[in-house]
């Protein structure tokens, strides 16, 4: 038994228009129990209206969504009992103690003599000698760590985390996935989606999201290994315009500009060098090197080649 099962799953919107954006297409996906399992994508991609369905919040237009089994839509309130999920704006009251926060969602899960739990989620999550301060006094990746207490306080079976580092800073984000390997290893499944393509490389499986759809999905390695090119990174002065000669001459899908480096898509066992290539294009780089292709490199010719 999986812990979350889509079988072809769309999810419409009514537009103010009268005409019905699709938010999700035709979507088929399992996650297995015991992974952490990402959900990757920029803004729009479908990814937060999936995590909703798979908590129930939302219902699909067409397609089935179980989770441990029972199906969402007749089953949600059995559901609830086995999972946690933090959204996007998780409702914290900023008017009371981290300590209260975790109580108040027990009360609400119908837990009794929960102390112990909470000892060992204000232990997991560093919170201990902050429970009397306000949670509206805590820092933002405080705020989220208390957040996840408060997911986890009645012990779910798999958690949904949308978006749950999203303007958190990046030592804060590092800690946050510290605790969630901490889960992982005490069986929870973990269903998490996240714009950082960083994050997902600590993933069991990624799913590349676009336009609704899974672009792709399987193992952060694998899905990098399946990259059709060697991967070049260039450091040059005057990236852009390197950045447009170098599209004019090899076309737009292989040439990818990363702040003040190009990414250069190499065909594989091309008899030609990039060196050489570069150098009777009268560019001369300051560095010029091998890459492992990342998963961005991944899902930015996998989106390009969605919109061709």
């Amino acid at each position: 038994m999986n812990a979350v099962s889509f079988t072809s799953v769309t999810k419409e919107f009514l537009r103010e228009d009268g005409g019905k954006l699709r938010a999700v297409d035709d979507l088929s996906l399992e996650v297995q129990k015991g992974e952490v399992f990402s959900i990757v994508g920029p803004d729009g991609a479908g990814k937060t209206t999936a995590i909703r369905m798979m908590c129930g919040v939302l219902a699909p237009t067409s397609g089935i969504v179980e989770v441990l089994g029972l199906n969402v839509q007749r089953q949600r309130a059995e559901i609830k009992k086995h999972i946690g999920y933090l959204s996007q704006r998780f409702s914290l009251y900023s008017d009371l103690t981290v300590d209260e926060n975790i109580d108040f969602f027990a009360e609400i899960h119908g837990m009794k003599g929960f102390g112990q739990r909470k000892e060992e989620l204000l232990e997991m999550t560093r919170l201990t000698s902050f429970r009397d301060r306000l949670s509206g006094r805590l820092s933002g990746g405080m705020k989220q760590k208390l957040a996840l207490a408060c997911t986890l306080i009645h012990t779910p079976e798999v958690i949904f985390l949308d978006e749950p580092t999203t303007g958190v800073d990046p030592v804060s984000r590092r800690d946050f996935w510290r605790i969630l390997s901490g889960l992982l290893k005490a069986g929870i499944t973990i269903v998490v989606s996240t714009p950082y393509l960083d994050e997902a490389e600590r993933s069991s499986r990624v799913a590349l999201m676009s336009g609704g759809r899974i672009l792709q999905c399987d193992t952060p390695s694998a899905v990098k290994s399946s990259f059709p090119s060697d991967v070049f990174e260039i450091v040059i002065g005057n990236v852009r315009e390197a950045a447009d000669r170098l599209r004019e001459k090899f076309g737009p899908n292989r040439v990818q500009l990363f702040g003040d480096r190009l990414h250069l898509h190499w065909e594989r066992g091309s008899s030609e060098s990039p060196h050489k290539a570069l150098e009777e294009m009268g560019l001369r780089p300051e560095s010029l090197r091998a890459l492992a292709p990342s998963l961005e490199d991944v899902f930015i010719l996998a989106t390009q080649t969605k919109e061709d």
